[in-house]
């Protein structure tokens, strides 16, 4: 469990300032949790996933942003050559995509009682995305159909471990924060969101947004995913009412660069490397510290190198798996459900990231981001 009342929160951060590590210290912030659920009169419970709750929730995690079909072509050529030229491919297949969508969809196999808020238009493509998320469990009331604008579309051209990402964006850039019912942020015991810089409009609001769901008690993630402008803007502000930040190596530098650059006040003032070939585990260890100081707990995923959070002045490593990969699309979607999933059920941070590597290996057994994310069982068997 993440975050029960708002009260044992702000007391978490004052004790475990600047980082606010919300799982290393699982059994303190257990005790200080039960203290005010016996000062408030709450009551928690245990549902099907064993997830301790207030009972005020209906989910146990509420995620925000991208849904949309991808189109994932497998064994595609490294240029494809236009003027009309036909080439042929191993594979193709329309499955489900979005880095929210992705997510939800696993955290729901997972055992989590999940909602998701987004944008679809109305069309095929919008049904398709709909259809997928509830025969997976996931609440999907909460979800907009937009008549005016298309639903986003994504095709994925895979050669081998490498991908490339081609997004119409359609509605996309139609979420707005303002599109998260209230009511639902006070039904959600962990609110994530995904894709931010896809969702310009739900950016301007998402600080407002995370601040109105730990009000409500909850706790708040952000897997950025990648600026396509390259400018990694506006995350200043959105980091302090982050609790749980989950970039890949990459978006980790490029983030501790915005934010550096900014002059936000909270950071470290150390340079933050970019550099490509010659960054090091250094230069990591560096961005993920400016991440920490800016007020938010930074989860790296690093593929074939495991895992790496900074908590409590401390690094924390979680070694990759061995894998035969099939398709690693919405491999790091898998491992940010497993992740939480491993922090509501009350597991230590190093425990919980092993579960989410596990969760993230697993995923890419199989072609498409869904079709082979584990049971709560797999992942921890």
């Amino acid at each position: 469990m993440i975050a029960v009342t708002r009260a044992a929160t702000v007391l978490l951060r004052t004790v475990d300032a600047p980082s606010r590590n919300v799982g290393a210290h699982h059994g303190y912030f257990r005790s200080l949790v039960n203290t005010f659920e016996k000062a408030q009169g709450l009551t928690t419970f245990h549902n099907s996933c064993d997830c301790a709750v207030v009972s005020r929730t209906t989910f146990d995690l509420l995620v925000v942003g991208d849904a949309n079909p991808d189109v994932i072509v497998s064994g595609s050529p490294r240029h494809p050559e236009f003027g009309q030229r036909e080439q042929l491919v191993p594979a193709a297949g329309l499955v489900l995509g979005g880095s929210g969508a992705i997510t939800a969809y696993g955290a729901a196999r997972l055992g989590l009682r999940t909602a998701f808020a987004g944008r679809v238009g109305d069309d095929p493509a919008g049904t398709f995305v709909l259809d997928a998320l509830r025969s997976g469990g996931v609440d999907v009331s909460a979800c907009v159909v937009d008549p005016a604008v298309p639903t986003a579309m994504t095709v994925v051209l895979v050669d081998g471990d490498d991908r490339a990402i081609l997004t119409a964006a359609g509605c996309l850039d139609r979420l707005a924060a303002t599109d998260v019912p209230p009511a639902l942020l006070e039904r959600a015991a962990h609110v994530h969101v995904s894709s931010y810089f896809l969702q310009p409009l739900l950016a301007q609001g998402l600080a407002g947004l995370f601040g109105m769901a730990r009000a409500a008690g909850a706790s708040t993630s952000l897997d950025t995913n990648d600026d396509p402008a390259g400018r990694w803007a506006g995350l200043a502000d959105v980091l302090p009412v982050t609790d749980v930040l989950l970039p890949n190596e990459n978006e980790a530098f490029a983030i501790a660069r915005a934010v550096s650059d900014a002059g936000a006040g909270a950071g470290t003032g150390m340079d933050v490397t970019l550099g490509g070939a010659d960054r090091d585990d250094a230069d990591l260890e560096r961005a993920v510290k400016e991440l920490a100081a800016h007020g938010t707990l930074p989860v790296v995923k690093r593929g074939a190198h495991g895992a790496l959070a900074f908590a409590d002045g401390e690094l924390i490593e979680v070694p990759a798996r061995p894998a035969t990969v099939v398709d690693a699309v919405g491999a790091g979607d898998s491992f940010n459900a497993g992740l939480l999933a491993a922090l509501l059920r009350g597991l230590p941070l190093s425990r919980s990231m092993s579960v989410a590597v596990t969760c993230g290996t697993l995923s890419t057994r199989a072609a498409g981001g869904t079709a082979a994310q584990p049971t709560w069982e797999e992942a921890t068997s």
